[in-house]
């Protein structure tokens, strides 16, 4: 992209009442750190470093909305107000940084009770420190990840359902939302526990919850409506989704259409378009994952009138500048340029405005910020001479 041509990427954009100064959001990532469900010192610096590189928006990872809903025992919670503060320091920070603070509130499902991915991601037995997981149906994801879950009872619905609306209540009423600047995700992506009810690969009830699809969209968009109904009108609300699960007979595409209809009725403000992670087996082949995913959110925005964001291994600048120059998202989400470079925004400005893009932190800003480079060109130019 020619600098002549103005930046989609570093232009602000306002969603229900939250501006982020720039359309670059780190997306959530699992760091399997926590103790008792007690973000730490590693989260902050962790998250820390993203706003301190100029992202428009940093999401805290998945953060279960009750024990039995983690992914492994050392991720996050907020189904206890123990947990609020530890994760209320770091939405403080990164709103003092300039970013947005986001959470995603998910559940496991019968992905959780597992060993993080750095020690095995196999099932952890009750008697190893596990604990019981739940789905729509008593099916095993398969492979390493073998344990059973119960299927859910309509009690057990029903209190789930009302442990997202608690666990969404907290991050709003008791820290993280920072002078009213705050994004919530929900995960109903990658198998997890709503993932699993909205697909009928996994999903095999015979009540309102199975069957039809207007039945397996039913619990996501229970969580949904509930949650949107409790929030402050100014708090942004998303929902990541597996656009399609890559297997026969299993969600796709003209669902995920569906399903961004129903929720944009409900008042959600965005859909972050994954893909995957459903049903085992699957052989994925990044570069159609990353197109599909990317497509998708391009054919949801134009077509359901939905706020969308782009995700797959955006690491360019140029590639994440052409998707939102060509009506393919409304946001870029990204992960593993982060994690390479947590100051990925500087080189991405560098590259596509000769404006001052943002404002860096005042102890970066002397010496590479807008004024600061300014001295250096003319130290330069001044030395050739």
């Amino acid at each position: 992209m020619s600098k002549a041509v103005k930046s989609i990427l570093f232009s602000p954009i306002t969603i229900r009442g939250v501006t982020l100064r720039n359309r670059i959001c780190v997306s959530p990532m699992c760091q399997y750190s926590a103790d008792e469900g007690l973000v730490n010192d590693w989260h902050l610096v962790n998250a820390g470093s993203f706003a301190t590189g100029g992202a428009g928006m940093v999401m805290i990872e998945a953060t279960g909305v009750e024990a039995r809903g983690r992914i492994s025992p050392g991720c996050p919670g907020l189904w206890t107000d123990t947990q609020i503060e530890p994760m209320a320091r770091i939405s403080r920070f990164l709103k003092s940084q300039g970013a947005v603070p986001g959470i995603q509130l998910a559940h496991g499902g019968r992905k959780a009770s597992t060993l993080p991915p750095f020690v095995g991601h196999d099932s952890i037995g009750d008697d190893k420190g596990g604990w019981p997981t739940i789905g729509p149906s008593a099916i095993a994801f398969g492979g390493p990840i073998g344990k059973v879950p119960k299927e859910a009872t309509i009690d057990d619905i029903e209190e789930i359902k009302e442990a997202w609306v608690r666990a969404a209540q907290r991050a709003v009423t008791a820290g993280f939302e920072v002078g009213h600047i705050l994004v919530i995700e929900l995960h109903f992506a990658h198998g997890y526990l709503v993932s699993t009810f909205l697909s009928p690969a996994t999903n095999k009830r015979t009540d309102k919850y199975g069957g039809s699809l207007e039945n397996r969209m039913r619990f996501g968009l229970e969580i949904a409506r509930n949650i949107r109904h409790t929030l402050p009108d100014n708090i942004a609300l998303g929902v990541r989704v597996s656009v399609t699960d890559y297997a026969d007979q299993g969600w796709d595409v003209p669902q995920t259409i569906e399903f961004a209809r129903e929720l944009k009725a409900l008042g959600i403000d965005f859909l972050d378009c994954s893909s995957g992670g459903v049903v085992g087996g699957v052989d994925y082949n990044p570069l159609n994952t990353n197109k599909i995913q990317i497509e998708i959110a391009g054919t949801i925005q134009r077509e359901v009138g939905l706020a969308t964001a782009a995700v797959g291994k955006i690491v360019d600048p140029h590639v994440a500048e052409a998707i939102l120059q060509g009506n393919g998202a409304t946001l870029i989400f990204m992960g593993r340029a982060f994690l390479n470079n947590p100051h990925w925004p500087y080189i991405a400005a560098d590259q596509l405005t000769d404006e001052q893009a943002f404002k860096y932190p005042p102890q970066y800003d002397w010496c590479i910020g807008w004024k600061g480079m300014a001295k250096w060109r003319k130290a330069v130019l001044l030395a050739e001479k």
